[in-house]
């Protein structure tokens, strides 16, 4: 699938990541529309076209944080992956954690990525631009708009 522009929906509710992880993206040589819910809830309710995101786009790919208020991480995976509308999204999860019952766990859940996030700008922008050259150059994503 050739996209013009390649839609990312960040689910992270700390903003300094978020900021660091926007600016590594527009850094990056894709064309990307770059989105961001802080909570779960608010996840599932951008997904599902609901409330104040009746008019989105559906993401080509979703960053999601697992620790995350009203409703987790691992809560989203689970509803995005069991969802027809919405299993096909991938799913790459970008967190502080790298305990292995959270990486088995996101995996069991359906997720396609587990990325733990580093600890400075300089190793976020790296990861991130890594995450994007890979799901954007190498992968093919199936068309879930």
């Amino acid at each position: 699938m050739l996209l013009e522009s390649i839609e990312i929906l960040i689910v992270e509710d700390d903003l300094g990541d978020v900021e660091l992880i926007k600016e590594s993206l527009k850094m990056s040589k894709f064309k990307m529309l770059l989105n961001h819910v802080s909570d779960g809830q608010e996840c599932m309710d951008y997904l599902r076209r609901q409330g104040p995101y009746k008019q989105v786009n559906r993401p080509d790919v979703v960053l999601l944080d697992l620790n995350l208020p009203k409703k987790d991480g691992r809560q989203v995976l689970a509803e995005m992956k069991t969802d027809q509308n919405l299993k096909k999204i991938p799913v790459v999860i970008l967190t502080t954690s790298d305990h292995e019952a959270d990486i088995n766990k996101a995996y069991a859940l359906g997720a396609n990525c587990f990325v733990t996030k580093p600890v400075d700008f300089q190793q976020i922008k790296k990861i991130v631009n890594e995450i994007a050259e890979f799901w954007f150059t190498v992968v093919k994503l199936p068309d879930a708009r």
